[in-house]
């Protein structure tokens, strides 16, 4: 290594330019890495969902979730199991372990839900396979509200607007809520069927004789060959208008004359407001590891362009934006990071002097920028645990490098050239500054093999750490040498500080006056009292752990916070219609937003005794964006509080409120 040192100082040109290499890397990965606010995890859930119109929750049961259940179980890897019967389907929750590999666990599950399709009925729908994600919750909500407009105008614009922001590449996903789905919708006339004697039985066989893709292939007539192609699916209204009945005596009976075709909605079945009001809202969700801001940004430019077609009565506005609470988070992280910068700059020049102090800051931000290149590479977002591991490595980031110029300084004071001078520091304190940083980085070590979810969230922190760190390794012990070699000088050279200097090496330091000595003489009777010292070490270490157990506030895992965010969650039991369920809710929704300090509410009805990772008495949610704290009167867990007094008398209905 000490070659390698040597050759790193005469070779200054191609030192820098390898320096100045890190430095521009670091800035293009930091400029390209996504900004979040938490940590993008894959989290070990699967869901198989299975679609069957009318069947009941019994039949379900025996004919959707035994042949799905019995191979999904043969499964290798699967922690938990759970299925969920009702009417009209089935959902199947898998959970692997948290370690396992996700890529072979989904083929895995791919695999078994292929085994079970020919054991469930033909009728059943291909079945879906959901995983589960950290950024499935919406980034943004865009609601479309309008009182005295047609529906169908609104759907229209919602549909459309919803197209235009699904074509950003950085957007996943666009789900409408609370719209009701378009079909068409044929009122048979019982005299016109009497009248051409046509039975209900073979009316419905014609619709579905006429509405399958036939695959017609290609004739080869000898001289040549082209495509055939039957027109034999439904796909606009005007075909269904045409298409033929029945036919006798050179007469064809179409089915327009014989019932009444028109476009319309099923019957609604959930209920979507956004702050009291009926409204459609579009629910964007990003794709992993895409920058929030930007992908938001993005998503505001469509709407905005959009905009200029939106009748007048029509509103158009955003609620549960995550971007600003992501640059908020970010630019205040950021400002810690560099308050602790330039406090930590002012007590190195302070303590050094301005060159060395130079020397020393210098490895802040090579440091760091060597850390982001391999935390890009690695596929790490920008979030807040990166930034936290970043501003925790910052005080210990430095430590290296001071040793180094320290040192160097005092061989320049004694005549060394700035060239010999850092050469033969990097070489002598080469051992002790490595074994400084591997002390530190073993603390941190175990971090990084945190089993479970949490050890997944966690683990961004020591890897940012381990690679902040060995940039200050190579930093103190290359870039910083050949930089002192170029810039270095000595420090106060006059022959009170040469006198010091001696006495620290050759003389007595209990003999100095000043804090030096005073710590030298503390030291000195420490040593010689060295059992007194050792007791006394070993009785604050236990009597710290003694006094936590006893006036500790005890453990939590994750820290408490004031909320910025929250969902409500409404149960009731019963068979309940999506009407009464709309009242229900209605009476919980009138109460929250009598409640001062909610910017917005984002109100959904769910289908009674449906699927639902809640429960199925879930019949109601409320997400619930606070006004930012500097315009709070109070704090958001007393406006939780507050809610839950408000509703705690409705009758019928229980309500759960948590922060997210």
């Amino acid at each position: 290594m000490n070659s390698f040192i040597e050759v790193a100082i005469n070779r200054t040109r191609t030192t820098l330019l390898a320096l100045v290499m890190i430095l521009i890397a670091g800035i293009y990965a930091h400029a390209s890495m996504p900004i979040e606010n938490d940590p993008s995890i894959q989290v070990p859930f699967f869901v198989v969902n299975l679609i069957h119109e009318g069947i009941s929750p019994e039949d379900s049961e025996r004919l959707l979730v035994h042949p799905m259940e019995f191979e999904i179980r043969a499964v290798e890897g699967v922690e938990e199991f759970t299925a969920y019967a009702f009417e009209g389907g089935a959902a199947l929750m898998v959970e692997f372990d948290a370690d396992y590999n996700l890529d072979k666990a989904l083929s895995d599950i791919r695999e078994a839900v292929d085994r079970a399709k020919p054991k469930l009925p033909s009728t059943t729908e291909e079945p879906i396979i959901d995983e589960e994600s950290t950024d499935d919750f919406p980034i943004l909500q865009i609601n479309l509200v309008a009182d005295d407009v047609p529906e169908r105008l609104v759907y229209n614009l919602a549909v459309d607007l919803r197209d235009q922001i699904e074509s950003i590449p950085d957007v996943r996903d666009v789900e409408l809520k609370g719209h009701r789905e378009e079909l068409l919708e044929a009122v048979i006339d019982p005299q016109a069927l009497e009248a051409y004697q046509i039975s209900g039985e073979e009316l419905m066989t014609t619709i579905v004789r006429n509405n399958r893709l036939i695959p017609a292939g290609a004739l080869d007539t000898g001289a040549g060959r082209f495509s055939v192609k039957i027109p034999s699916v439904i796909e606009e209204a005007q075909d269904l208008f045409d298409l033929p009945i029945k036919a006798k005596d050179g007469v064809v009976v179409t089915l327009r004359d014989v019932a009444t075709i028109r476009r319309t909605f099923k019957d609604r079945t959930t209920y979507a407001r956004v702050n009291g009001r009926n409204a459609i809202t579009l629910e964007l969700v990003k794709r992993n590891e895409a920058n929030i801001i930007d992908t938001i940004n993005a998503a505001k430019k469509v709407v905005e362009e959009f905009r200029a077609r939106v009748p007048a009565k029509v509103e158009l506005f955003y609620t549960q934006d995550q971007a600003p609470f992501a640059t908020n988070q970010v630019s205040e992280l950021q400002g810690n990071i560099l308050t602790s910068l330039a406090l930590v700059m002012i007590l190195t020049v302070a303590a050094m002097g301005l060159r060395s102090g130079i020397i020393v800051g210098l490895g802040i931000p090579v440091s760091f920028l060597f850390a982001i290149i391999f935390l890009n590479m690695m596929g790490y977002t920008f979030n807040f645990m990166v930034m936290f591991g970043m501003l925790l490595g910052l005080g210990m980031l430095i430590d290296g490098a001071i040793v180094v110029t320290e040192y160097a300084d005092r061989k320049m004071i004694e005549g060394y050239s700035p060239r010999s001078a850092y050469a033969l520091s990097a070489k002598r304190m080469f051992w002790p500054v490595v074994a400084s940083t591997a002390t530190t980085l073993a603390a941190f070590l175990p971090l990084m093999f945190w089993p479970g979810i949490s050890g997944k969230f966690m683990s961004y922190l020591p890897v940012t750490v381990f690679t902040v760190l060995m940039g200050s390794l190579l930093y103190a012990l290359v870039f910083g040498p050949v930089l002192g070699a170029l810039f270095g000088k000595a420090g106060a050279s006059d022959p009170k500080t040469l006198k010091n200097l001696r006495e620290l090496e050759e003389g007595d330091p209990t003999q100095m006056r000043g804090f030096t000595g005073l710590y030298a003489r503390f030291l000195s009777a420490a040593i010689r009292h060295s059992f007194t010292t050792l007791t006394l070490a070993v009785s604050v270490l236990f009597g710290s752990f003694w006094a936590y157990g006893e006036y500790g506030k005890g453990m939590m895992f994750m820290s408490d916070a004031e909320p910025q965010f929250g969902i409500v969650t409404i149960r009731a039991r019963g068979n309940l219609s999506a009407n009464e369920i709309d009242g229900l809710v209605r009476e919980v929704e009138a109460e929250v937003l009598e409640v001062e300090g909610i910017l917005s509410a984002n109100t959904q009805t769910l289908v009674s005794g449906g699927p639902s990772r809640g429960g199925f008495d879930r019949v109601g949610m409320m997400f619930l964006e606070l006004q930012e704290q500097r315009f709070l009167t109070r704090t958001g867990t007393k406006i939780f509080e507050d809610i839950r007094e408000r509703t705690r008398h409705i009758a019928g209905v229980v309500v759960e409120i948590e922060k997210m």
